[in-house]
């Protein structure tokens, strides 16, 4: 398998800075009467997520209000358009890449449906070639960073010497509806934040960074319902089953077998999304990182996702970029071994072994 290197990430959030508890007062606001509310106001904390960005106030019809989901979909199209734009912009500017010299473009976005998509879009906006290649996802949701990666990966291996442009984008505020009740809902109004995320893939080097060794992607089997997405007259909204719980201890052996087979048994930085306080620790326990009693957090291999919950929420699909981002400003030892590692909904798998490289290949820009 060829080695697919990846630039420093490029992220873009949005201007409204929403803190939980605000959240939490928009809660009690919409929720008054609610049975239960003290209890599901220590749920809805629980998460441990700070702060985050919203593309829109958090009292916009399409956020905390009433939008019905024509309005909804729109919102997180356009939103979700614009910042997409200005990560992809960044990231060719801070590249120094031509857009003519694009060959392929990587687009996961989850959060409204459109036609034609987002790399339709970014195309056009971007000015790439009309015959560049598209790879469009749509339903991937939070394992849409590490999976896109993936698919940059295969087709740098099926076109060798491409240059492939990934592009993420999620407008999960728009999810945020007060229609939902449940428990697992007040976990999902305070996790989630907006963002998008842009990066290059590359079979040479363009500076330091990640490299993809071996990729891998599973599906628990019988999983379908652990988390899943349902469509109503008023809005997205995300449910999960009471077993999601346990989908990262159910996959870990498959994980790491694969990781014995690439002969990785320590690994020393970990490019993980941050679902939650429970999918970080789970992975933790599982791969056995950040287990020794007292360790700093400041040396944890997955204090990138910490702080990238903490401070910006659970960002979908980006939040793998945001990690990556991170890391490459706080990055690993040349030569480190480590995993990149994403989860979607049912309950899917995206992942790949990576080498940490922090020498300059002297190439030039593209």
């Amino acid at each position: 398998m060829p080695a697919a290197h990846v630039t420093r990430p490029a992220i873009a959030l949005p201007p409204h800075y929403v803190t939980t508890d605000e959240i939490c007062a928009d809660i009690v606001r919409a929720h008054p009467e609610l049975p239960h509310l003290s209890a599901n106001l220590r749920i809805a904390r629980s998460t441990q997520v700070a702060s985050r960005f919203f593309c829109r106030p958090l009292q916009d019809p399409s956020i905390g209000g009433d939008a019905p989901l024509a309005e909804r979909n729109r919102t997180a199209f356009i939103e979700a358009s614009v910042l997409a734009l200005q990560a992809a912009q960044q990231t060719l500017q801070e590249t120094g890449t031509d857009p003519q010299r694009i060959d392929c473009i990587v687009t996961s976005h989850t959060t409204s449906w459109t036609v034609p998509g987002l790399d339709v879009h970014l195309i056009q906006a971007l000015g790439l070639r009309p015959d560049v290649r598209r790879i469009p996802m749509s339903t991937l949701g939070c394992a849409g960073g590490a999976q896109a990666l993936v698919r940059a990966t295969d087709h740098l291996g099926a076109h060798p010497g491409s240059t492939v442009l990934v592009v993420v984008a999620e407008m999960l505020s728009t999810v945020y509806s007060h229609h939902d009740t449940s428990k697992e809902s007040m976990i999902y109004k305070t996790l989630f934040g907006d963002g998008a995320g842009a990066c290059l893939v590359t079979d040479s080097p363009i500076g330091p960074g990640l490299r993809l060794e071996n990729t891998w992607e599973y599906l628990l089997p019988d999983s379908s319902n652990r988390y899943s997405g349902r469509l109503d007259q008023t809005g997205l909204h995300f449910d999960s089953e009471k077993s999601a719980t346990a989908a990262i201890r159910d996959i870990m052996p498959e994980l790491r077998r694969f990781l014995a087979q690439q002969d990785l048994h320590d690994v020393e930085f970990a490019v993980l999304h941050p679902g939650g306080p429970r999918i970080i620790l789970d992975v933790e326990a599982g791969l056995n990182i950040d287990q020794e009693p007292g360790v700093d957090d400041k040396a944890k291999v997955t204090r990138h996702s910490w702080a990238s919950l903490r401070e910006e929420g659970n960002l979908g699909g980006v939040a793998v970029l945001s990690v990556l981002a991170r890391t490459h400003d706080d990055p690993p030892a040349d030569g480190t071994r480590g995993i990149l590692l994403g989860f979607g909904p049912g309950f899917a798998v995206a992942a790949a072994t990576a080498r940490w490289e922090t020498g300059l290949s002297g190439v030039p820009p593209l």
